[in-house]
């Protein structure tokens, strides 16, 4: 930092640039590594050793005085590295990201960004979720949803890189984003919205056709109201059958579908249909069926969305029954949860239908008491491409980014029931229809992991990816095929993780697009 520490960050509180506002900034001490007892997410578990530095709390005031500020976190490291590093959020976000912890994908035995000498940023994106009320009521105010779906990031992003000046006297060398899920939407909204604001980025498991996946999961919650609803022994019903019918498919009997793609093809839930007069745990009644066969369908829109979209891909096979805590898990977690969908959605609901239900009912229809089974989107067509054009980030041309250097790196997981991992493929495959294969081969990379659920549980998902983006950024090399190994601490931690120790991703392309015949080159390997 430019002169002493202490001074220089304790000077940073109290600035005002416009609508942002610097309300404390102060030096912290180094702490020690230590891993919690729970968290949602593996990940979460682990609280990583932090040096020395300058923690910054901000916000930029709203224009409209009923909407919320813009809350936002910066960490400037007293040996600082050149570079910086923004965090994406997650869900409906309301929750201030301090850019302290791992970043997506992550191994958890690696020194964190900010130890590693990045500047770290954060932001709640414009609003802070209270106990007790719907993740989506703060979408009822136009311009909090505006901050939600873009503007808040960018926001921040320069607000950081101002106080970056600041604090060592220039900007960074070389900017990066990270994000998973809705943090992956963000990433890839970066690319294209602001594509000469971050030199390498990285979305996990991007949740890019935004309303496509709100209608979507909203239609899967519906169908499995009543008698349609599956039991969780019935879940493993489903993901026993689907083990055999796939996991011996690509040589090994390691209970890993590593062809997905495949298996989803393969696999017909009415094989489990219960016979004439018969019902129970060991089959399916017709209603089950259809639900199950609802959630692999594709959900279509009788209008076009954003960049000629008009629908969203059907969900995969395998990790049915992946163990749910939290976000973690398979259908338990994010479809079914541990009763029936209810109106208006309640805690032990599926994740899915307490996103979909409430952002219906929030953000598209506007009407917080709508019974969510009368729902048209024809009936609310000009708000719904009014979200679409600023929540898809679906947008394929790329050009700007990829001119101007940036280097992109998509992660999707074949286990995924928080979001079709479809969604993104198609992404891709749009992108390099729009520039070409050759060029796209540039600049983006595409990675698969069978048998990983949203959060990175039920196999090996763990690289570093943000090394990955500062070798192609900054040397030039582009990732090829990706070591992934499984992650342990000496906590009885992260024993959900398969013991698979050795796996490798492939880089795109190892399905092809149309129809489905190629078979994954994803490889496990226990040594």
């Amino acid at each position: 930092m430019t002169g002493d520490p202490a001074a220089t960050c304790s000077g940073l509180a109290g600035l005002a640039d416009g609508a942002v506002r610097i309300d404390t900034a102060a030096l912290q001490a180094p702490a020690p590594l230590s891993v919690s007892d729970k968290a949602p997410t593996p990940s979460g578990r682990i609280i990583p050793a932090n040096p020395a530095f300058c923690k910054v709390l901000a916000h930029i005031d709203p224009a409209d005085p009923t909407a919320p500020p813009i809350k936002f976190e910066v960490n400037l490291p007293v040996e600082w590295n050149g570079r910086s590093l923004q965090y994406g959020g997650g869900g409906f976000n309301g929750v201030l990201i301090s850019g302290l912890g791992l970043p997506p994908a992550y191994p958890f035995d690696k020194a964190s960004p900010l130890a590693l000498g990045f500047v770290t940023v954060g932001t709640d994106s414009g609003h802070e979720q209270k106990p007790g009320e719907p993740p989506q009521l703060f979408a009822l105010n136009h311009e909090a949803f505006e901050n939600f779906s873009h503007k808040a990031y960018k926001k921040v992003r320069d607000a950081a890189r101002a106080l970056t000046v600041r604090a060592y006297g220039k900007p960074p060398a070389k900017m990066y984003f990270m994000g998973s899920s809705e943090g992956g939407r963000e990433a890839l909204t970066m690319a294209q919205r602001y594509p000469d604001d971050f030199d390498g980025i990285f979305a996990r498991v991007p949740v890019i056709n935004w309303v496509g996946l709100q209608h979507a999961g909203t239609r899967s919650g519906l169908v499995t109201m009543g008698d349609g609803w599956i039991r969780p022994a019935q879940v493993k019903l489903v993901a026993d059958a689907v083990l055999k019918a796939c996991d011996t498919q690509d040589g090994s009997d390691d209970a890993l579908v590593q062809d997905p793609v495949g298996c989803k093809a393969a696999f017909k839930p009415a094989t489990l249909a219960c016979a004439a007069g018969h019902s129970g745990d060991d089959c399916l009644t017709d209603k089950q069926v259809a639900a199950i066969e609802t959630l692999h369908s594709t959900y279509k829109f009788s209008f076009p969305l954003a960049n000629g979209l008009d629908d969203y891909p059907g969900w995969g096979v395998s990790g049915e029954n992946t163990p749910a805590f939290g976000p973690t898990g398979g259908w338990n977690a994010w479809w079914l949860g541990t009763t029936a969908p209810a109106q208006p959605p309640a805690p032990s609901n599926g994740i899915a239908w307490i996103y979909g239900a409430g952002g219906i009912q929030y953000v598209f229809a506007r009407n917080p008491k709508l019974d969510v089974t009368t729902y048209k989107p024809e009936d609310h067509k000009a708000r719904v491409l009014a979200v679409s054009a600023l929540m898809d980030s679906t947008d394929p041309d790329l050009t700007r980014f990829h001119a101007r250097g940036g280097k992109l790196v998509i992660l999707e997981h074949m286990a995924d029931y928080a979001q079709s991992p479809y969604a993104g493929i198609r992404y891709f495959e749009n992108v390099e229809k729009t520039l070409g294969k050759d060029k796209v081969a540039e600049f983006a990379r595409l990675y698969t992991a069978p048998g990983v659920d949203h959060v990175g549980s039920g196999a090996p998902a763990n690289v570093d990816m943000l090394a990955v983006l500062v070798d192609w950024v900054e040397n030039g090399k582009a990732p090829g095929d990706l070591e992934v190994r499984e992650q342990k601490t000496e906590a009885p931690a992260f024993d959900t993780l398969r013991a698979l120790p050795l796996c490798r991703w492939p880089a795109w392309p190892h399905y092809k697009a149309g129809p489905v015949t190629a078979a994954s080159s994803f490889a496990c390997a226990v040594r």
